[in-house]
Formats: structure tokens, C-alpha cells, sequence
């Protein structure tokens, strides 16, 4: 029996990277995944269709997480289908890759945009899935942050300030729902994704900064989301997954 036997989770921008490897995981630990996505439809019915192979219950599901109205439809639409929810995982995200010295390049649209899904949309699906969670006796909230938001190091300054808002957040979530529910979050450095196609020097600088000589794979961020989800006295941490990096 996996050890999320009976559970049901939802994992934003599931579809794919971190998401998907985390949904999957999720599946193999026993529970049912519901898979948001905004876009990526077709990568999100392929990860449901992998965890029904697993032979759990799995559900596409499309909403933009900067869209209060759409993700509280989300959060219903998940109960209602699957019959609960137990775990959150806000790893939607988005970036824009503008140099941190140029500082004219950074547009309002760049910082609207990056702020409204990387902060307001862990904020809105964290609030609609919090009274959802307690109605099973609490829950786990893990946010996929960045070690961007503690370096201040990252694709632009607009995804590092949002990326420390996620970490904030995470702490203020974590005093302010205790003790029913727990709420924390993992600080990825380079991972392996479709997002740094092209940007290979940038990831072989970082494997190189890395003392186990590697960058992280989707996979290994999902066991360290999995491991917060059943770690009962953890809550208000923020897990930097980075194998170790010595400098930036």
C-alpha cells in the first residue's frame, strides 16, 4: 500500500516537469492527481493518462491560476470529480529570461504577468483549497519556490522577487493554518526542464558550481515535495533542492 493510499492531490502546471514527475509520483504512492494546466492540454491528458496506467484515478483540469474565479471552479470541479482533496501543490510558474543589469528590459507586462501567476496564483489556489482541505481534517500545501528567491540569482529580478514571495508566503501560511494543515515549500536551483532549452552554458555553469556534479531532475524535486507531504512535524520550511551549490 503507497503511503498516500486514499489521498487525492492537485498539482498546478502538472502537466509537465517538476509537476508531472510529482504527479506521478504522487500516483505510484497510492493517491488520485488532478492536473492543471493553462496551456499545455495535451501534456496534461498524457500525465493523466500515465497515472490511470498506475491505476489510480487522474483528471485533467484547465484553469489560469491568476484567475480567482477560475481556480475556486478548479478547487469545486477537483472535490466534486474526485470526491476530496487532501494535498495542494502550487508549481504553476512562469519566467521571463531578461538579463538582472537590464533593468530597462524588465517591462510592467514582464512584472504583471510573472507576479500575478508565481504569487497571486499560489496565493488564490491556496485559499480556495484550504477549506476544502479542512473539510477532511487538514491537509498539505507544498509551494515550488526557487533558490532564485533566496539568491536573488535567476532568469530576472521579476522572477526572484516573486519567488521570495512565494517563500514568505509559505511561512505565513505555515503560522497562520496550523495546525491542521501544514504548508511548505521546496527552493529548486537548475532543473532539467523544457524551461532552459538553449540556455546550455547557463546549465553546464551551474553543474559545474554543483558538488555532485549534476543538475537536478524533475524527479528529484518531486521526491522532495513527496518527502514534505508525509513528514507530519514539518511546516514553515523552505527546502532548497540544489545539490549543494557553492556559488551562483
Amino acid at each position: 500500500m503507497g503511503r498516500l493510499e486514499g489521498k487525492v492531490a492537485l498539482v498546478t502546471g502538472g502537466g509537465t516537469g517538476i509537476g508531472r514527475a510529482t504527479s506521478l509520483l504522487f500516483a505510484e504512492e497510492g493517491a488520485d492527481v488532478a492536473v492543471n494546466y493553462s496551456r499545455s492540454r495535451s501534456e496534461a491528458e498524457e500525465t493523466v493518462s500515465k497515472i490511470e496506467k498506475l491505476g489510480r484515478k487522474g483528471l485533467a483540469i484547465c484553469a489560469d491560476v491568476s484567475d480567482d474565479a477560475a481556480v475556486r471552479d478548479m478547487i469545486d470541479t477537483v472535490v466534486k470529480t474526485l470526491g476530496r482533496l487532501d494535498i495542494l501543490v502550487n508549481n504553476a510558474g512562469i519566467t521571463k529570461f531578461v538579463p538582472l543589469d537590464d533593468l530597462e528590459g524588465l517591462t510592467d507586462e514582464n512584472w504583471e504577468r510573472i507576479l500575478a501567476v508565481n504569487v497571486k496564483g499560489t496565493f488564490y489556489c491556496s485559499r480556495a483549497a484550504i477549506p476544502r482541505l479542512r473539510e477532511n481534517g487538514g491537509g498539505q500545501i507544498v509551494n515550488v519556490a526557487s533558490i532564485a528567491g533566496i539568491t536573488g540569482y535567476g532568469s530576472s529580478i521579476a522572477y526572484c522577487a516573486s519567488k521570495a514571495a512565494v517563500s514568505c508566503m509559505t511561512k505565513s501560511m505555515a503560522a497562520s493554518q496550523a495546525p491542521d494543515i501544514r504548508v511548505n515549500a521546496v527552493a529548486p536551483g537548475a532543473v532539467q526542464t523544457r524551461w532552459v532549452v538553449g540556455w546550455e552554458e547557463f546549465m553546464e555553469k551551474h553543474r559545474e558550481a554543483t558538488p555532485l556534479k549534476r543538475l537536478a531532475t524533475p524527479e528529484d524535486v518531486a521526491a522532495s515535495i513527496f518527502g514534505l507531504v508525509i513528514s507530519d512535524f514539518v511546516t514553515g520550511q523552505i527546502l532548497v533542492v540544489d545539490g549543494g551549490r557553492i556559488n551562483v
